[in-house]
C-alpha cells in the first residue's frame, strides 16, 4: 500500500484518469450544491492505479467523513450493520474488494443502499420479528479488481460506475516527480522518465520502483538517482526495459517452453510456475495483455509473436532460449 503521505488529497492533485476527474468533479459540486449525499460510486480496474486513493479524495472534497473496510472483513450482517449505524450524515463508506463480500452480508446492504434503511430479524421461530433501521444518508464507494464478478443486484445499485485505465508514461513521469518531491528524493527528468517507463502503467508500482531506487542510489550512488542509476537499480530489481518482472518472465517463459506458446489453462499454468491463479490474473495478465504480449481464449492463453520476440526464441526454437 502507498504511504497516506504520497496520496493526494484533491482532484486537482490527482494525476491522470482526467475524464474520469471532471465527471467526478461535477458530481461532487452538484452535491454539494444540493447539500445530499454522493450517489453510490463504484471503482473498478486493475489494482495499483488509485481507486482507494480516489475514495479518499471524494470524502475529501465532499468535506465528510470516511471509513474504509474490505469485503473480506465484513463477515456477518451484524459487522455490516455496527459499520452503517455508525456512519455520519453523508459520510464515505469505502469496501474495498467489494466483489469478495459474503452473499447474506450484499443481501443486507441492498436496502441500506436503496432505502438507507436496515431490516433485523430479531429472536426466532414463531416470536421473531422484523426491525427495521433508519440510516443516515451515505455514499458507499466500492473498489474492485473484478467488476464481472459482482451481481447484478449489487451492480446496478450504484449510480456512477467509473472504470480507472493504465496510465501514460508522461503521466507517471509527473507521479514520480511528484513523490520524489514529498520524499526528498534527488531526481532527474532522464532518471524519472526511466522509471515511468518501467512502472506497468501503474502509480503504485511507480511508487515502489521509487523508493527501492532511492536506497540503491543513496547506497551504491551519490544519491541522486539519474538515468545510469535508474538502469543499474531496475536491473538489480529484475525489472527489464517494459517493467516484467521475473514473474512475468516465469509466466512467458513456462508457456514458451512447456506449452509451445500455448493454449494453456490458467489452473495449469498457475500449477507450473507455482502462482495463485489470483495472482496471475489480477496482477500479471491485465498489463502482458496491455502491452500485447498475452491473449485469453476459450482454449486457454496464448503467447503473441511479440512475447516471443521480447524473449528471444522462435515457437520452432524454444531449447535455444532455454539451455
Amino acid at each position: 500500500m502507498l504511504d497516506l503521505s504520497l496520496r493526494p488529497r484533491r482532484l486537482s492533485d490527482y494525476v491522470g484518469q482526467d475524464g474520469l476527474k471532471e465527471r467526478l468533479s461535477i458530481y461532487i459540486e452538484a452535491a454539494k450544491q444540493r447539500r445530499e449525499h454522493l450517489d453510490h460510486v463504484l471503482l473498478y480496474g486493475p489494482p495499483g492505479l488509485g481507486k482507494t486513493t480516489l475514495a479518499h479524495i471524494i470524502a475529501n472534497e465532499l468535506g465528510v467523513g470516511l471509513r474504509a473496510t474490505s469485503g473480506p472483513a465484513i463477515e456477518r450482517p451484524g459487522d455490516l450493520a455496527a459499520i452503517l449505524t455508525n456512519l455520519g450524515q453523508h459520510d464515505v463508506l469505502f469496501i474495498d474488494e467489494i466483489h469478495r463480500l459474503n452473499r447474506t452480508v450484499e443481501e443486507i446492504l441492498y436496502p441500506a443502499m436503496e432505502d438507507f434503511a436496515l431490516d433485523i430479524v430479531i429472536g426466532k421461530g414463531p416470536s421473531a420479528r422484523s426491525l427495521r433501521l433508519e440510516l443516515p444518508r451515505f455514499t458507499l464507494i466500492g473498489a474492485t479488481t473484478r467488476a464481472g464478478s459482482l451481481t447484478s443486484p449489487l451492480r446496478d445499485r450504484f449510480g456512477v460506475i467509473a472504470r480507472l485505465d493504465f496510465y501514460t508514461p508522461a503521466e507517471l513521469c509527473r507521479i514520480v516527480e511528484r513523490s520524489a518531491a514529498i520524499l526528498g528524493v534527488q531526481l532527474d527528468s532522464e532518471g524519472a522518465a526511466e522509471i515511468a517507463a518501467r512502472s506497468r502503467g501503474t502509480p503504485r508500482v511507480a511508487n515502489r520502483l521509487l523508493k527501492r531506487l532511492r536506497d540503491y542510489a543513496q547506497v551504491r550512488a551519490s544519491g541522486r538517482i539519474t538515468k545510469q542509476v535508474a538502469e543499474e537499480g531496475l536491473a538489480l530489481m529484475e525489472v527489464d526495459h517494459l517493467g516484467l518482472d521475473a514473474v512475468d518472465r516465469r509466466l512467458l517463459s513456462a508457456i514458451a517452453k512447456m506449452y509451445g506458446g500455448g493454449p494453456v489453462g490458467i489452473e495449469t499454468l498457475a500449477a507450473a510456475i507455482s502462482e495463485e491463479t489470483e495472482t496471475i490474473e489480477d496482477v500479471c495478465e491485465p498489463y502482458l495483455m496491455q502491452i500485447g504480449f498475452l491473449q485469453r481464449t476459450p482454449r486457454g492463453r496464448v503467447l503473441t509473436p511479440q512475447a516471443f520476440a521480447h524473449l528471444g526464441v522462435r515457437r520452432d526454437d524454444q531449447e535455444r532460449f532455454f539451455e
